[in-house]
């Protein structure tokens, strides 16, 4: 049998068996990237050297949740993470508030230096100059100021991501059997996008708008008591009454809306993928009317938050335009009894323009404020959810195990109330490959994944080498365990990168050693690019039976201790069937196995076969000592037979 062979000229992508991308300047090589052409070297060499340098990932990953992971997280922690930025960020926008301040101020003089009896164009002129000057100074101000937020947002932003799914990794398999999809997907998502747009434009503009209604607060005190008190009285109070009625409503308001989003892209996520099925049942019309139906939802919920800023955004501004009106017509009638001066009126009028203006602008960042707001409270939520199968505390490295198991006093139930396993007792020596066959649901697979620490026993335990496996770490376990489950999954990559995917330090000697021993040659000989053929999503481009073949190799450079095949040929046709049971002669050799079978083909080549039925232990032995007592798998074993003799037939 040779290596080559396929349209890309052999089994690992061309006849030197390189990598894809070959190498600058040499074009060709047979793989998908044919190198660079000669009049674009220069470019990409200029290119190249304004690279910045990329350090070395510092993301590290913890089966522990320390005293960090439990805390609620809330805004200012990620923000002090980064406190330079932040505090560099608050500078550029106080300059930028005291700048934009300095305009009327400075008209007041020039109005007044016009009015007086010793009247000056040249002091007219030098305030024209100093707003000229703030002007320039905000503007430069406010541009790196939005450059830090930016930064800060972005790194922010990168860490929040990283914990996100850090923790995402963390989780055992019952949270991802309770929780939808697309409700995870929307945690990644739209809710770190509403937290990156409110740190990046938000809160910078909240401070600013903030400080501003303070500065220009003090300045009207320092005009006019009178007016100031006036202003707090007409203007303030019944602005501050209705921002607390706003805030209730609206934190309300933006729980349904992520809600309802999540509830989209889980509903959005399901039909993707069962888009298949879907296809074929005509289920288009039903899909498009419930989907339908989840957007209402959400359409509801973007009313109710539109009805309450309508309410809002216009009342404030009524309101604003009420205090001018009054303000104006006390003002004036202060200006004609020579209480207040002309140029001093405008300014007033001038300031509590300003302090209008950060109203309508403080309703709409409010807005951004509370999505925000919403959306760590949904993220705290799930960084809140914890393990179901912890990492003990002190848990210990597990040595080098030759694979003895034993259960012992096992029982367990994904549902405390209605247990699977009941009183399991087994043993199973090191190097014995030993078949668990039974009704569907009767605990097979279950007790496969009590072995892995999928879940931890409600009652008992289960020991390697001796060892209680919810005493070591996780980590240190599974390295010495391999699974082939039903249904296997490929990640998006090539042919080699799902193999390679339990080891990252694999050779290609060893990917040879794995397909030639799984008898994958012929389905890697066939591909465009040999083992360097992509494959699609989830390997939807390979047949079932080919997966399966991937995942077994997979399992195979894994070099595991122990191995569980989880029905890993039910899903095969005869020949695949028969090449799978050749190359598990290979793969079992020197291991501890532990089959789940429903052919019970695969089930004969165990050492010991073990029924199991209604959360017990029904049988133990051989194939032909259990055939020989007659009991439940002679049953089965006569029922397998003449549905075979049938189908010949």
């Amino acid at each position: 049998m040779t290596w080559g062979g396929g349209a890309g000229g052999g089994m690992f992508g061309g006849p030197m068996g390189g990598r894809p991308g070959g190498s600058p300047g040499n074009p060709g090589n047979g793989l998908p990237f044919a190198g660079i052409p000669s009049e674009l070297q220069d470019g990409v060499d200029k290119l190249l050297k304004t690279e910045p340098d990329h350090p070395e990932p510092t993301a590290r990953f913890n089966y522990k949740m320390g005293e960090a992971d439990r805390r609620q997280m809330t805004l200012r922690q990620l923000i002090l993470q980064h406190w330079k930025l932040a505090v560099l960020a608050l500078v550029f926008v106080t300059v930028v508030s005291l700048a934009n301040q300095a305009g009327p101020a400075l008209i007041d003089h020039a109005v007044n230096s016009l009015l007086g009896t010793h009247r000056s164009f040249h002091v007219v002129v030098i305030c024209g100059i100093l707003f000229l000057l703030a002007i320039v100074v905000s503007a430069l101000s406010q541009f790196n100021q939005v450059r830090t937020t930016g930064r800060l947002a972005a790194m922010v932003m990168n860490d929040l991501r990283v914990k996100v799914f850090a923790h995402l990794q963390r989780l055992s398999l019952d949270f991802y059997t309770d929780e939808k999809a697309g409700v995870i997907m929307s945690r990644m998502t739209a809710d770190i996008e509403n937290m990156q747009q409110l740190l990046q434009d938000g809160l910078a503009n909240f401070a600013v708008q903030g400080l501003t209604m303070v500065v220009i607060t003090i300045i009207l005190f320092t005009l006019n008591v009178r007016l100031a008190l006036i202003t707090l009285l007409v203007v303030v109070l019944p602005l501050t009454i209705m921002s607390l009625w706003f805030r209730v409503a609206s934190e309300r308001g933006y729980q349904r809306v992520r809600d309802g989003i999540a509830n989209v892209l889980a509903d959005l996520s399901e039909s993707l993928h069962g888009v298949r099925v879907v296809t074929a049942h005509n289920r288009q019309r039903h899909n498009v009317v419930h989907h339908r139906n989840v957007l209402g939802e959400y359409r509801d919920a973007n009313l109710y938050t539109a009805r309450i800023a309508a309410v809002y955004g216009p009342g404030t501004q009524a309101l604003g335009y009420f205090g001018q009106v009054i303000i104006l017509a006390i003002g004036g009638l202060m200006v004609l009894h020579h209480q207040l001066s002309l140029g001093a009126l405008i300014a007033y009028f001038l300031y509590l323009n300003r302090f209008l203006q950060p109203i309508t602008l403080l309703v709409q960042q409010y807005n951004t404020y509370q999505q925000g707001r919403a959306s760590v409270i949904k993220l705290n939520t799930l960084l809140s959810q914890v393990p179901s199968v912890p990492e003990d505390h002190e848990a210990t490295e597990l040595p080098p195990i030759q694979g003895s198991i034993r259960f012992e006093d096992v029982t367990f139930g994904y549902d405390p109330q209605t247990p699977v396993l009941r009183d399991i007792d087994l043993a199973i020596t090191a190097g014995e490959t030993i078949a668990f066959v039974g009704p569907t649901g009767a605990g097979k697979s279950t007790m496969a994944k009590l072995v892995t620490r999928f879940y931890d026993p409600t009652a008992g335990r289960v020991l390697i080498d001796g060892h209680d496996i919810r005493h070591v770490t996780i980590e240190s376990l599974r390295r010495q365990l391999g699974v082939v489950p039903q249904e296997p999954f490929l990640f998006a990559g090539t042919v080699r990168d799902n193999i390679a995917f339990a080891r990252s330090d694999v050779s290609d000697a060893e990917v040879r050693e794995a397909i030639a021993a799984v008898g994958l040659i012929e389905v890697v000989d066939r591909l465009p690019n040999g083992v360097d053929t992509i494959v699609h999503e989830r390997g939807q481009s390979l047949s079932s039976g080919e997966r399966q073949l991937i995942a077994l190799a997979r399992a195979f450079v894994a070099h595991p201790r122990v191995l569980v095949l989880d029905e890993a040929t039910s899903n095969l046709d005869l020949l695949s069937e028969s090449k799978i049971e050749r190359a598990l002669d290979v793969l079992l050799e020197g291991r501890t196995a532990i089959l789940i079978a429903h052919r019970l083909t695969t089930a004969m080549k165990a050492d010991r076969i073990v029924v199991v039925d209604e959360g017990g232990i029904v049988e133990i032995g051989s194939h032909d000592e259990l055939v020989g007592r007659g009991g439940r798998y002679a049953e089965m074993y006569e029922t397998w037979i003449s549905h075979a003799e049938g189908a010949a037939a």
